[in-house]
């Protein structure tokens, strides 16, 4: 029974912590940066949409950089057979 309870009082600290932990400074802000660096959603979806209309590396890099300009511009000029 000791050796129940004293597992049990260790596993409530080890959860406890970090929760004490974050009751310090209340006023203190916190901001999260979600995309800092990288390729965004609507490049791969630019990418992926122009190779599969065109199939050129050049094409596709373009239509990357234009990214949601060019999502749209896709969605509303594709044909009945690019769906």
């Amino acid at each position: 029974m000791n050796k129940n309870l004293s597992l049990s009082l260790a596993l409530l600290l080890v959860c406890a912590t970090p929760l004490l932990a974050q009751m310090g400074d209340a006023t203190e802000v916190t901001q999260t940066t979600v995309i800092e660096k990288g390729v965004g959603l609507g490049s791969v979806i630019a990418i992926v949409a122009s190779w599969s209309r065109n199939q050129s590396i050049l094409w596709a890099i373009l239509h990357g950089i234009f990214s949601w300009f060019y999502v749209i511009y896709f969605a509303i000029t594709r044909s009945s057979r690019d769906r």
